[in-house]
């Protein structure tokens, strides 16, 4: 029996790095040697937790998850049923589409090991091939940036739209670059952390805002234009506010702010909090949510790679595999990190020639 390693939670606020059985690829599926990997807000949370709980039949105790859902990497094994792959294809994959569940949320399998099983492989559902021009690094984006384009796409921001917003974490940056790419005129970042404010600018965000020290609707009005409510109160004239921050304080600011039909998109996983409906009344504020990627998770990839000197830049840590331990660290430290990489780069190389001359194809 072949073995790997492969990442998960192992407790509240630890991982194990476990010796697992090498997955063997049937006639429909591929076998895919990850390259890098993204560590996500998903997976802090499961972190945090020590695990996923259990069904309430099985007693409600916590059970390790394999973690992962951003992985990137290069087929070493194809199906003999599988059409459009071959061995070498580079591939970022469709976590949600496994039939054993989702990848790295709760699933048989996660993205955070040194193979990973594409059950069923099919291009454009599964996985999709991007070129070797891209770096694994950058190509693990694609997850994320599947979220940030929905987020975008649910807005239905338009060129003359005015938009905020808020967190400049990966997904927030993610969105602004959508937006301008989307050719919107004027986007804001909000965020309470200097240095990504700094990388919203990069990314193009045409302002920023640090809420910690800024009146936010003050500067939005400065920027946008004076509007206001259904009431006829003054409000910034900023047409589209998106929350990609989670913060009950974001949510409060948007009511507070938001001129007669504006639109808040919640991507941001939402805490507990008290809303203001009659805020929101008197604002006819449109509240629209936004979960994961219902079609946009190849539909990123070729933007990606054409634009992929500036997602690059939402990576801040790049993390060797054998260091997987102080790279969930960072992520686990609020504001020590922004997007943190697992990168696979030149393990097991004796094993992809094995694997390489067992036959391109396998029964």
């Amino acid at each position: 029996m072949s073995t790997m390693k492969s990442v998960r939670t192992g407790g509240a606020g630890k991982i194990d790095v476990v010796d697992v059985e090498r997955p063997v690829p049937g006639p429909k599926d591929a076998l895919v040697r990850i390259r890098a990997c993204g560590i996500c807000g998903t997976d802090v949370t499961f972190l945090h937790m020590g695990g996923m709980p259990a069904r309430a039949h099985l007693g409600g105790e916590l059970l390790p998850v394999a973690l992962g859902h951003e992985p990137a990497g290069e087929v070493v094994e194809v199906g003999a049923e599988v059409d459009g792959l071959r061995v070498g294809d580079r591939v970022v994959v469709n976590p949600q589409d496994a039939p054993t569940g989702i990848i790295g949320c709760g699933g048989k399998f996660g993205g955070m090991s040194e193979y990973l099983l594409i059950e069923n492989a099919e291009v454009g559902k599964s996985v999709a091939v991007f070129p070797d021009t891209v770096p694994f690094d950058v190509a693990s984006l694609n997850e994320p940036m599947a979220v940030s384009r929905h987020a975008v796409n649910r807005s239905e921001a338009g060129p003359d739209d005015k938009v905020v917003v808020f967190g400049a974490g990966p997904i927030g940056l993610g969105v602004a670059i959508w937006l301008k790419l989307r050719g919107v005129r004027h986007v804001v970042v909000a965020d309470v952390i200097p240095s990504r404010l700094e990388k919203a600018l990069a990314v193009g965000a045409d302002a920023v805002i640090d809420s910690a020290e800024e009146d936010v609707a003050a500067r939005l009005t400065a920027l946008h234009g004076q509007s206001a409510n259904a009431l006829g109160q003054p409000r910034p004239g900023t047409d589209i506010f998106i929350d990609a921050a989670g913060a009950p304080a974001v949510f409060n600011t948007v009511v507070r702010s938001a001129k007669w039909h504006a639109k808040l998109v919640m991507v941001a996983v939402q805490k507990k909090g008290e809303i203001d409906l009659g805020g929101m009344l008197r604002s006819e504020l449109t509240l629209i949510a936004s979960q994961g990627y219902p079609t946009e998770i190849f539909e990123v990839t070729p933007e990606l790679v054409e634009h992929q000197e500036r997602f690059a830049k939402l990576i801040s840590h790049r993390v060797p595999f054998s260091e997987a331990g102080r790279a969930f660290e960072l992520a686990l430290t609020p504001g020590a990190a922004e997007k943190v990489v697992v990168t696979l780069d030149d393990q097991d190389l004796v094993d992809d020639r094995d694997l390489r001359t067992r036959g391109r194809r396998s029964a």
